[in-house]
């Protein structure tokens, strides 16, 4: 490949159109000639991801399938697109590294103003809908939709577990509800605006993963109470956040990555000593006089599991009712409000 095409590409994303290539003396020859598998070549050196837009075989294989491959076409896309078009939905997810549960069908969003309206080809979803100037957004030179705007959409197109998990992570980054709200109020009987308001009033900042945002769902499933989250609990080891607490239950999600090693892609230096102080921080927890219940990742996703997981929340709430109460001990509380005033927030701490 020529070097300064690489560079052209390296400058625009991984992307290179038909009249750069023009521009750098590489003519249409040669370019078929690129976009051809040689003898001995397992792949061509250049692929086509939008009529007249490329990458390089290489850049496409290196991309996850999940969101950089996605993002890759989403900017291809963009590129092709006329000025009235924007990215919205996961490509603007995408676009802004704002986290999203993988779709069934990983598309392409592209919405241009005009009445409620959507159809798909060639792995592109189009969308018809109104939205104002100052919902769009330039980042890295392309168009799309703003956080709020992005996250309720989600939520209209994929339902309310996605909506829900966009709308938190869209309130980490600093969206209020009072935005989400202002997005949500044009959409009057547009499809799958029930699980946009759903997810909107039900959306917290406090969740600081996909996986809390799932626990969150799955223990107001179980009807024992709607969580707190980031609670801190002051222990003989120090403050404790636990990620999220009814009365005096205090329920934790764990993700397999939290104990797995960093050369394995994990989080931990040491993972037999990062399950051992996890335990000792649990024991300290319960010894204020509280109740602790944990779920993993399996909990959320498998229909027995999940079932599983919401009874042994009950019976961990009822255990916690019976021995300390429906209602967090006063001390507990004035102490949260003096480690929150203190600290801010878990992030800060």
């Amino acid at each position: 490949m020529h070097p300064r095409a690489l560079a052209a590409m390296a400058a625009n994303g991984g992307l290179i159109t038909r009249h750069q290539l023009h521009d750098l003396g590489i003519g249409p020859g040669q370019i078929r000639s690129m976009l051809r598998r040689r003898r001995g070549e397992l792949e061509p050196r250049l692929r086509v991801l939008r009529r007249g837009i490329y990458t390089t075989t290489e850049i496409w294989n290196a991309l996850d399938a999940y969101v950089g491959q996605p993002l890759l076409l989403a900017r291809a896309a963009g590129l092709a697109a006329k000025r009235d078009w924007v990215l919205s939905h996961d490509s603007s997810c995408h676009l802004q590294k704002l986290p999203m549960l993988r779709p069934e069908v990983p598309l392409v969003h592209l919405t241009r103003p005009g009445w409620t309206n959507a159809w798909t080809e060639y792995g592109i979803k189009h969308h018809l809908a109104r939205f104002a100037g100052e919902q769009v957004v330039v980042v890295d030179g392309l168009r799309a939709l703003d956080l709020p705007r992005t996250a309720v959409d989600v939520a209209r197109e994929h339902g309310f577990r996605h909506g829900l998990v966009a709308c938190d992570a869209a309130m980490r980054r600093g969206v209020s509800r009072a935005e989400f709200w202002s997005a949500v109020e044009i959409m009057t009987n547009w499809p799958g605006v029930k699980d946009a308001r759903l997810a909107v009033a039900l959306a917290d900042p406090g969740a600081e993963s996909v996986l809390e945002t799932l626990a969150r769902e799955l223990v107001i499933e179980s009807g024992i109470g709607d969580p707190e989250t980031q609670f801190p609990v002051r222990t003989t080891r120090g403050v404790a956040w636990c990620d999220l607490r009814v009365g005096n239950l205090m329920i934790e999600a764990d993700g397999e990555v939290k104990y797995l090693d960093q050369e394995d892609g994990g989080l931990s230096s040491d993972p037999r000593q990062t399950w051992f102080d996890e335990k000792v921080r649990e024991r300290a927890v319960t010894d204020r006089g509280l109740v602790v219940v944990r779920v993993v990742n399996d909990d959320i996703w498998k229909g027995r599991r999940r079932a599983e997981a919401i009874d042994r929340i009950r019976r961990a709430n009822a255990e916690a009712v019976q021995r300390f109460g429906a209602e967090i001990r006063p001390e507990l509380a004035r102490e949260a409000e003096e480690l929150r005033r203190q600290y801010g927030d878990r992030r800060s701490a």
